[in-house]
């Protein structure tokens, strides 16, 4: 296959790996429940969703990324479920037999399907010696945490011990939306709900997200670590001017560091052509890669943003599979 001919999807979620019957077995959120027409449901923190075979079996996945094209997808722990916020007693055992499973999974596509591994959050200690197995013994490229750990660099200090951890054999990290360990789930919306929490903050909490990784010592501290902010860094790309004129207008001497965001990685998904524009002139498009957050949504990330977007052919090319690629090759190397 030619490397132009490839698509790299950065930006999914699996439920399978032993999950289905973790979850089966619980009574308190999260858990799996049979509706009484017999309908499979994910009781979530948020709500409940009809718990399809999309979600848990890598075959289907398979199929549908052959139908659109997608040549290979990176698979996350579903990580804003909430199980790795669960006491350690109850979910190490079983995150890391997911995690094995990603590895297995790994071998068996030859590399089609690669993984991020989850962590058990609430035992720090088991934290770090399981992104230390990820990495050197499992060689995933990486994990999936929480984002609301990096709501602020004062919340990131809960975190010292394990991206201390990660960054001894090179980790890439994607910062998801998520609730930190014993943290209670904020107060809905009283209408639209949807549009409200799935679109308007989760777009706000990434921005948030991003600005406490460039604003800290992070990038710095941890030099092995590569950082993957979803949904095009959120709001990043449309407020940047802003973020630079408020610096300019009460802290002259100390100009927003707009550059410190290409040091970050980003991905496309649940996005169109018009935000991805935006976002390549500001992010440029050797820091952007296809998403599809399959299978919460099911669009064909190429065609439907990449393509119809307005940039240059190797642009294009960047953001479908080089960009992943270079990164892929960059762990490899601090591995």
């Amino acid at each position: 296959m030619n490397n132009n001919d490839q698509r790299i999807d950065m930006h999914s979620h699996f439920y399978g790996g032993g999950l289905v019957e973790t979850l089966t077995a619980r009574k308190e959120r999260p858990y799996l429940r049979t509706s009484e027409d017999g309908v499979q449901l994910m009781v979530a923190m948020n709500g409940e969703f009809p718990f399809t075979e999309h979600y848990y079996d890598h075959r289907v996945g398979l199929a549908e990324m052959k139908a659109v094209g997608l040549t290979h997808r990176m698979l996350t722990f579903p990580g804003a479920l909430g199980v790795d916020l669960l006491p350690a007693s109850e979910i190490a055992s079983a995150i890391s037999v997911y995690n094995d499973y990603l590895a297995k999974l790994t071998k068996e596509t030859d590399g089609t399907l690669i993984g991020l591994g989850g962590v058990p959050l609430a035992d720090m200690s088991l934290a770090c010696k399981e992104v230390r197995r990820i990495r050197r013994d499992l060689r995933l490229p990486g994990v999936i945490l929480p984002s609301n750990y990096f709501n602020s660099i004062r919340e990131v200090e809960e975190l010292r011990p394990f991206l201390e951890a990660a960054n001894e054999h090179g980790c890439h990290i994607m910062l998801h939306p998520g609730l930190k360990v014993g943290e209670e789930v904020p107060q809905r919306p009283t209408d639209h709900i949807q549009y409200r929490l799935s679109a308007v903050e989760l777009q706000s909490s990434a921005a948030q997200v991003a600005l406490t990784v460039i604003l800290s010592d992070i990038l710095d501290a941890y030099s092995n670590l590569t950082f993957q902010i979803v949904n095009l860094g959120g709001t990043i790309p449309f407020i940047f001017e802003r973020l630079e004129s408020i610096a300019r207008h009460r802290n002259p001497d100390e100009p927003f560091p707009t550059a410190r965001l290409r040091r970050l990685w980003y991905d496309c998904a649940s996005l169109g052509p018009r935000a991805l524009e935006v976002a390549v002139k500001v992010l440029g498009a050797d820091r952007i890669m296809l998403g599809s957050d399959y299978p919460i949504f099911k669009d064909d990330p190429y065609s439907c943003a990449v393509v119809p977007a307005a940039l240059s052919d190797e642009e294009k090319q960047q953001i479908s599979w080089k960009t992943a690629h270079d990164l892929f090759a960059h762990l490899k190397q601090i591995l």
